[in-house]
């Protein structure tokens, strides 16, 4: 499926740092704020984090709540041997505790001019994501970094508390979309995840954000995350005029990121057309993340963030 949108889409004025979304309003109202709060971020793969945090880990360490019990084995730390067991038992035991841990979550924003559409705007809404599942990690003193593909996402911060959120969305603020036709800007995904990949990040959860849009493809951008042993989500943002376009008659249709352009009469054929490419495209990437589990969701731009958040990445496993 080529990255071909209706029009060519002007970008916006860059707008004033704030905690504002792109249409004015708040990219996480006070609302959702509280419910995200009983959120967790889902890890499906087991990392070492680098700090204690309030995630309970898979791994059996050390801490003050009990976990089970193991037979000891030459080597293992005396210090851990229950002897009131081995008292009654004549058997060595080790006591096993939960070992708390931070976790290290990426959310990764496709900024390229095709993510500059829709209503509402595709772009946005990948905004409000990122700093809606950034919110879950940091209330759970996670390391959250959140950031654009390409050179911007060099300058995002990385946080650990609730209280550094307004970093988070200072950042997201700052985030404008690549120039209509301007090549150097529309970093594609392959070149973004590389860029990504090559800055040495930590082992953790990463949450890829795009459109997929991509004439040269998603599959290497997919195949780097998982070749650097992370554990991989996919959202995939597309408005509903993608889904369901309300074209019709002779159009001229302009890519947004290279202006290839095509003269077209929209009738019912093409529109039938035009979706079964659409369904081929995403079942295509549904399966493709599925045989390298990755988790893929769809996210049609026209659904509330309230429902994608404690609906849609809850019963897909991304939170819980």
């Amino acid at each position: 499926m080529s990255n071909v949108t209706p029009a060519a889409v002007d970008s916006p004025t860059p707008p004033a740092p704030s905690a504002k979304s792109d249409d004015g309003g708040p990219l996480l109202s006070p609302a959702l704020l509280q419910r995200l709060e009983r959120l967790e971020l889902v890890s499906r793969k087991i990392f070492r984090g680098r700090m204690k945090g309030e995630r309970i880990s898979r791994r059996k360490g050390q801490s003050v709540e009990f976990a089970d019990f193991r037979n000891y084995v030459p080597g293992d730390d005396l210090r851990l041997i229950d002897w009131n067991l081995y008292a009654r038992l004549d058997q060595l035991f080790l006591k096993l505790f939960q070992e708390e841990e931070d976790l290290h979550f990426y959310a990764l924003i496709d900024t390229s001019a095709s993510m500059n559409f829709g209503s509402p705007n595709k772009l946005r809404v990948a905004k409000q994501l990122a700093a809606a599942l950034g919110y879950v990690g940091l209330c759970r003193g996670d390391r959250v970094s959140v950031q654009a593909l390409g050179p911007a996402g060099r300058a995002a911060p990385v946080v650990r508390s609730r209280a550094a959120l307004w970093k988070l969305l200072k950042y997201l603020d700052g985030l404008t979309p690549a120039a209509n036709l301007d090549v150097e800007a529309n970093v594609s995904l392959h070149d973004g995840v590389k860029d990504f990949v090559l800055r040495g990040m930590s082992t953790g959860v990463v949450v890829l954000i795009t459109d997929l849009m991509d004439k040269s493809g998603y599959e290497s951008a997919l195949r780097m995350l998982i070749g650097r042993q992370m554990d991989v989500f996919v959202l995939h943002v597309l408005s509903q005029e993608e889904l369901d376009p309300p074209l019709r008659g002779d159009r001229r249709l302009i890519d947004v990121e290279d202006g290839d352009a095509a003269e077209i009469t929209v009738n019912q054929y093409v529109i039938d057309r035009y979706q079964e490419t659409l369904k081929a495209f995403l079942h295509q990437a549904r399966q493709y993340c599925a045989q390298r589990s990755i988790m893929h969701v769809l996210v049609p731009t026209d659904t509330p963030i309230e429902t994608v958040m404690t609906k849609y990445l809850r019963s897909r496993g991304v939170v819980r």
